[in-house]
């Protein structure tokens, strides 16, 4: 994370146009990968969940789903934060905006399913076909500034981005801030599955007492 953040402020060019001010981007873009890839991991726990049955699928899918919001909220706030100086408002209803925020109501209600659902059986099996039907959102996010005309950038990385779109030390460190984030995700989503299954041992032990 050192590394990432002396490429970002020491090593990345400044951005003419938009000045310091772009290199929220560093952060942004990662957040929002991680956002996508945390739901793409609650996609495949939560189908796998609904083929097999077994609890671990579950807690995949459950700490997934967590990250994500987690992410997707930080990339909500970056990108307010990003658009203020160069838009001249906080938010603004642009395609990608609008479907980032479905995006992220819909894994909110994926986690007050999980936490408001009569059971525990019933939150899992509701709370899976949720986040599965759920993630069709993720591609409408990334291809919303190709489909709809729109004032979000274009597609920087990607199968749909353009070519030769940001400069090398730039594209350099934003795939190391990408590596990072990524990193940081597999860490904390095995520490929040190793701390549910704690807690799936120890509410079995009390049940056993």
């Amino acid at each position: 994370m050192v590394a990432d953040l002396a490429l970002i402020f020491l090593w990345a060019p400044t951005e003419q146009v938009m000045g310091v001010v772009q290199r929220i981007f560093y952060f942004h873009v990662p957040e929002a990968w991680v956002g996508f890839l945390a739901f793409g991991v609650v996609f495949v726990g939560s189908l796998l969940f609904l083929i097999t049955g077994k609890r671990r699928w579950d807690v995949l899918g459950h700490s997934a789903a967590e990250i994500g919001v987690l992410f997707t909220t930080l990339m909500l706030v970056t990108g307010a934060t990003w658009a203020k100086p160069v838009w001249g408002v906080w938010w603004t209803w642009d395609p990608r905006l609008t479907t980032s925020l479905i995006l992220w109501l819909i894994y909110v209600g994926y986690l007050m399913l999980r936490a408001y659902a009569p059971t525990p059986t019933r939150a899992a099996r509701y709370s899976a076909v949720m986040g599965i039907v759920g993630f069709i959102d993720v591609p409408i996010v990334y291809f919303s500034v190709v489909w709809w005309r729109n004032i979000h950038p274009e597609l920087l990385i990607g199968p749909a981005s353009a070519p030769d779109s940001l400069d090398s030390r730039m594209l350099v460190t934003l795939m190391f801030s990408l590596l990072t984030f990524t990193v940081l995700f597999v860490y904390l989503l095995w520490e929040r599955m190793s701390l549910r299954n704690a807690e799936d041992a120890l509410r079995a032990v009390r049940q056993g007492e």
